[in-house]
């Protein structure tokens, strides 16, 4: 999915693209547009090597990053460079930012935030447990020290006492 709707992709219409790659080439094929599957851009090559030198220069602008977004992406690399969670027995499964959303109802949204997720790693075919925390993002602090409050947070205990069990 190459775009990212406010709801759900079945409800608010989202944009699908295969994406491979074929000895020195990469593909963008088989289209998919929920809103209108006639309405999709052609199939698309690039050369392998100019895609991934564009690939890490996009990855390395941070010029169109929101606080939440940066807020974010620091948080996933903090717990993943420590080996926290794998302390306990737990797996860092996602981080997330929250945004508002203009014209939906409050209990659809929420104020900007960021949301980590992680599951509980079990015997195999047991079913595992998934937890979350949540922290709001907020402009009057800045980015540094909500990523360390959060941190703290949750690095302060045992991941499966802290968290909020999520279902």
């Amino acid at each position: 999915m190459i775009t990212e709707p406010a709801c759900t992709a079945g409800r608010c219409d989202a944009l699908y693209v295969t994406i491979r790659r074929e000895g020195d080439q990469v593909m963008w094929e088989s289209w998919g547009n929920t809103s209108d599957p006639t309405a999709v851009p052609p199939d698309f090559r690039f050369d392998g090597a100019q895609y991934e030198a564009e690939l890490a220069r996009a990855s390395a602008d941070r010029s169109g990053e929101e606080p939440v977004d940066t807020v974010a992406r620091l948080l996933e690399q903090a717990p993943a460079d420590s080996g926290w969670f794998e302390r306990w027995g737990c797996v860092l499964t996602s981080v997330s930012p929250r945004r508002e959303e203009p014209g939906l109802p409050g209990g659809i949204t929420g104020p900007p935030g960021v949301d980590v997720h992680v599951h509980q790693v079990r015997e195999h075919g047991e079913r595992t447990e998934p937890y979350r925390y949540g922290s709001f993002v907020t402009p009057e602090q800045s980015v540094e020290e909500q990523v360390r409050r959060l941190t703290v947070c949750m690095w302060a205990d045992d991941p499966r006492e802290s968290a909020k069990m999520y279902r």
